[in-house]
């Protein structure tokens, strides 16, 4: 089954690549893989410390992840697995990529402010001539109807 991988991140524009993502599978009868990526220098601490903030980072992205499980699951009769990886964000989502030849599309979530797209649509724009698979960029601003529309 080909799924869309979508990265979840704290992020206002991963909503819209959630939805995305979900409605495309929900439609197409593919599959959602959502991953979850701990960067590295959270854990800079003593081996205790940083091993309670590794559970604590993951139980944060593990409830996070439920909200928008939930909503596929309910809404898109999608059930979304979660993938947590750590790493620098660029690595490990390139990683993922190549280990799992399921992944037929990436969708990422770009800003819509004066920023710019984010880091991770920048860095993944220049990576994208090497990529195995396409990535989608969904504007962080469409409405939850021309998702629908577009889907």
């Amino acid at each position: 089954m080909r799924k869309f991988m979508v990265v979840l991140d704290d992020s206002r524009e991963c909503l819209n690549a959630m939805r995305f993502a979900a409605m495309r599978a929900s439609h197409t009868g593919g599959g959602v893989a959502v991953l979850a990526i701990i960067p590295p220098d959270e854990f800079n601490h003593w081996i205790g410390v940083g091993e309670i903030m590794r559970a604590e980072a993951r139980e944060r992205i593990e409830v996070h992840f439920e909200v928008f499980a939930k909503w596929m699951r309910d809404k898109q009769n999608v059930d979304p697995e979660l993938i947590i990886r750590e790493g620098e964000p660029l690595h490990e989502i390139i990683a993922h990529v190549s280990e799992d030849p399921d992944i037929g599309v990436l969708v990422l979530g770009a800003g819509d402010d004066s920023k710019g797209p984010g880091p991770l649509v920048t860095q993944l724009s220049k990576q994208s001539g090497s990529l195995p698979i396409p990535i989608t960029i969904v504007p962080g601003d469409l409405s939850k109807e021309r998702l629908e529309a577009i889907t």
